[in-house]
């Protein structure tokens, strides 16, 4: 067998329908168009609604995007653990039963909004500058724990 020889299968090729070629030829007069109206007539454009305002300017751009490398973090300032009644090591979980922070396994970041009074030994994922020095100058410790 030769190239030239090649054939598709038997009835596995139709042949193209010619439309608006007469009505014994299946798809005369109105050629699988229906009858009447403007997409009997003429081409109508993707998303085009009649002059409605259509779909895809109604409900206008998303611009940007989201970067999902984002770590959000859960906050609490230092005036906030100052009035802890807690003497011990404060950590993510101490302050999830005191209620200071609310989502399981999000991280957590120190701010340093409040004065500190009192040495305080805080292990957090994060630490802002000003808490950082604040807690030290009281006495305290800061531990970032991944």
């Amino acid at each position: 067998m030769k190239l030239h020889e090649l054939k598709p299968a038997p009835g596995s090729r139709r042949p193209k329908t010619r439309v608006g070629r007469g009505i014994a030829a299946g798809k005369g007069k109105t050629a699988g168009r229906g009858t009447k109206g403007q997409k009997a007539r003429s081409k109508v454009r993707p998303g085009f609604e009649g002059g409605q305002n259509p779909l895809y300017l109604r409900l206008g751009r998303m611009r940007g995007f989201k970067n999902p490398f984002k770590i959000v973090y859960e906050v609490v300032n230092v005036g906030r653990l100052n009035e802890l009644p807690y003497e011990g090591v404060i950590t993510p979980d101490v302050l999830r039963s005191f209620r200071l922070v609310r989502e399981n396994g999000a991280p957590v970041k120190i701010l340093g909004d409040g004065d500190v009074t009192r040495p305080l030994h805080v292990q957090a994922h994060a630490f802002s500058e000003s808490a950082r020095q604040k807690i030290l100058a009281a006495g305290g410790t800061v531990e970032v724990i991944s």
